[in-house]
C-alpha cells in the first residue's frame, strides 16, 4: 500500500477536478511519497468519469451511482481502502444510520481529503506529509487555504458555543459582523501566517493519520453536507490511545487554493437546507435537544425576515429576478421547517 491515500469527492466541477488532479501530481512529483488517488464522482452530469477514464487512467474512480453526499461519498473511498489492506475493524458512531462497521484504513500512513474545487500550491503535500511525520502527538494537519486572488480564506476553527451557532453565518453575524463569539470560532485572536493548534480545520485539505482514522471511526453519514468534518474532528481528537497524540495542526507553510462552493452554489435551496440542517443535528449533538429546537426556532424567524425583506424589494421593483429566486428559496426552507 502508498504511503499516501488522496480522496478526492466531486460533483459536477470537472474542469476544476482536473486542474486539481494535475496540482496534486505536480506536488508531489519528485517526493519520494507513494501515493493513490481514489476520486469518488457523486452522480454528477457533467462526464467527469470519462474525463477521468482518458486523461487520468492511474486515478482509482468509484462511481457508487447516486449522490452520497460529502460523508457518505468519502466513507466509500475510505472503506474502499480498508478493503483492500490488513488494518482493524473501524469504529463508527452509533447515530450514523449510513455507516455500516467495515474496515476505515488499512497500512496507508496518511489520508488526505481534499476538494475538487482546490490546487494545490507548489510542495504544500509533501510539508503536510513531512509534519505528521516529525510530529507524532499530531493527528491531522491543513495547510493555510485562499481564495483565487491569493487572499487568505478563514479556515482555522474552536469548538462552537451555544452563542456561536447563533451568532455565527447568521442574520446577528450580519448586523454585528466583528461579534466577539463568531471572532473567537474563526479565531481571529490569532494570526493566519503562524503555525498553531486549533480544534478543527475545515475540510477542504485535511492530512489524517490512517491510524486515528481506524481509532475514531468513518464521517457521520447523517451530515449530508456541512458541519460533517466539525463532527469528525472533534472524535479523532479522542484518539490518543493510537500511540499518537490528539492535536490538530494549521501550518501556514504549505497553501492551498480553495475555489469555494463550486458545487453547493449550483443548488441554491439544497445548500440552506444541508447547511441548517447539519448545523441543528451538531448542536443537538454537543448541547441537547432543548437547545437544538430554541435554535431551529431562531433560524426560521430569521428566514421569515429575509422573506419579508426580499418580497419587500420585489414589489418596489428592485432587482426582481434576484428577488424571485431568492424569495423561492426561503419559501423552500420555511416550508420545511428544518426538520
Amino acid at each position: 500500500m502508498p504511503d499516501l491515500a488522496v480522496i478526492i469527492v466531486s460533483w459536477n466541477v470537472r474542469d476544476l477536478l482536473r486542474r486539481c488532479l494535475q496540482s496534486v501530481a505536480d506536488s508531489l512529483v519528485g517526493s519520494g511519497i507513494s501515493y493513490e488517488i481514489l476520486v469518488v464522482d457523486n452522480a454528477g452530469g457533467d462526464d467527469t468519469p470519462a474525463m477521468l477514464r482518458a486523461e487520468f487512467p492511474q486515478v482509482r474512480l468509484l462511481e457508487p451511482g447516486r449522490n452520497l453526499g460529502f460523508a457518505g461519498a468519502n466513507n466509500l473511498a475510505l472503506r474502499e481502502l480498508g478493503d483492500r489492506g490488513q488494518g482493524t475493524g473501524d469504529r463508527v458512531p452509533d447515530s450514523a444510520q449510513q455507516s455500516p462497521d467495515g474496515s476505515a484504513q488499512s497500512s496507508v500512513r496518511y489520508v488526505l481529503l481534499l476538494n475538487p474545487d482546490t490546487e494545490v500550491v507548489g510542495a504544500a503535500l509533501p510539508r503536510l506529509v513531512a509534519y505528521l511525520a516529525a510530529h507524532p502527538e499530531v493527528i491531522a494537519v491543513g495547510p493555510q487555504l485562499r481564495y483565487a486572488d491569493g487572499s487568505i480564506q478563514s479556515s482555522r476553527r474552536r469548538f462552537p458555543t451555544r452563542l456561536t451557532f447563533f451568532w455565527e453565518s447568521t442574520l446577528l453575524e450580519r448586523l454585528w459582523p466583528g461579534n466577539p463569539w463568531a471572532r473567537r470560532y474563526h479565531c481571529a485572536d490569532r494570526s493566519a501566517e503562524l503555525e498553531q493548534p486549533v480544534d478543527w480545520l475545515v475540510g477542504a485539505a485535511l492530512l489524517v493519520r490512517g491510524p486515528a482514522i481506524a481509532r475514531a471511526g468513518l464521517l457521520d453519514e447523517q451530515f449530508f453536507m456541512y458541519s460533517e468534518e466539525l463532527e469528525w474532528q472533534w472524535r479523532l481528537q479522542g484518539a490518543g490511545d493510537t500511540g499518537y497524540g490528539s492535536r490538530i495542526v494549521y501550518l501556514p507553510d504549505a497553501v492551498v487554493l480553495h475555489y469555494e462552493g463550486r458545487s453547493s452554489e449550483q443548488v441554491p435551496a439544497g445548500r440552506h437546507l444541508h447547511f441548517q440542517r447539519s448545523k441543528l443535528r451538531l448542536a443537538r449533538r454537543m448541547y441537547g435537544a432543548l437547545f437544538t429546537e430554541m435554535l431551529r426556532s431562531f433560524l426560521l424567524l430569521g428566514y421569515l425576515w429575509e422573506l419579508l425583506l426580499e418580497a419587500g424589494k420585489y414589489l418596489l421593483g428592485h432587482r426582481r429576478t434576484l428577488r424571485r429566486r431568492r424569495i423561492g428559496v426561503y419559501l423552500t426552507v420555511l416550508r420545511t421547517r428544518l426538520r
